[in-house]
C-alpha cells in the first residue's frame, strides 16, 4: 500500500474506527493496540512521523499534515518538536513555525564564513580575511545555533 492510499485510508476515519473495534486477536478479544510501521514514504516524511510520535491516536492527523504540508514546513516541525524540545501543541497549528530558524549550511563553519561575509563582524579589508579563525567563531556559535540532518540533508538551526 503506497503513502497516498494510507492517506486516503486515514480520512475514513469512521470506518477505521469501525473496524478497530471489530478487530478480535487469536483469542477472541478485542485488539487494544495496533502495531503503525511507516514503510513507504519519503525520507522528510519518515522524520516527521518520528518527530510526530506517530501512533494510533494520532496517525489521521499525522498523514494529513504529511500530504499539506511543504518541506520546509515539515522541516521546522522535526528541529522544533524532535531537537528544540516544543511539544506538538505548541507548532502543529503554526504554518511558519516562526521559533526555528533554520540556515542552509552543512556546517557551523559555513555559517561563521557566511556571517563574515554578510558583513555581521564589520567591515574587514581583504588582507586581513585570510587570518580570521573560522573555526574560533563556529565554537562561538555553537551556543545558540546547532547542526543537524533531516532526510539526509545537512542543516544549521537556532531555537528561540
Amino acid at each position: 500500500m503506497t503513502f497516498q492510499q494510507l492517506a486516503s485510508i486515514s480520512r475514513q476515519r469512521s470506518n477505521t474506527r469501525e473496524r478497530a473495534a471489530k478487530a478480535k486477536n487469536d483469542y477472541g478479544e478485542p485488539v487494544e493496540e495496533f502495531e503503525i510501521q511507516l514503510i513507504d514514504a519519503e525520507r522528510i516524511d519518515c522524520a516527521l512521523a518520528q518527530a510526530w510520535g506517530l501512533n494510533q491516536c494520532n496517525f489521521a492527523d499525522y498523514f494529513e499534515a504529511a500530504e499539506s504540508w511543504d518541506d520546509d514546513r515539515k522541516r521546522r516541525y522535526v528541529i522544533a518538536v524532535g531537537e528544540c524540545g516544543y511539544s506538538h501543541d505548541q507548532v502543529a497549528d503554526d504554518p511558519d513555525i516562526d521559533m526555528v530558524d533554520i540556515f542552509p549550511f552543512n556546517r557551523l563553519r559555513d555559517l561563521a564564513e557566511h556571517f563574515v561575509d554578510a558583513g555581521l563582524y564589520g567591515e574587514i579589508p581583504d588582507t586581513l580575511r585570510f587570518y580570521i579563525d573560522y573555526d574560533a567563531i563556529a565554537r562561538d556559535l555553537a551556543v545558540e545555533f546547532t547542526e543537524t540532518e533531516i532526510a539526509g540533508e545537512r542543516l544549521v538551526y537556532t531555537c528561540r
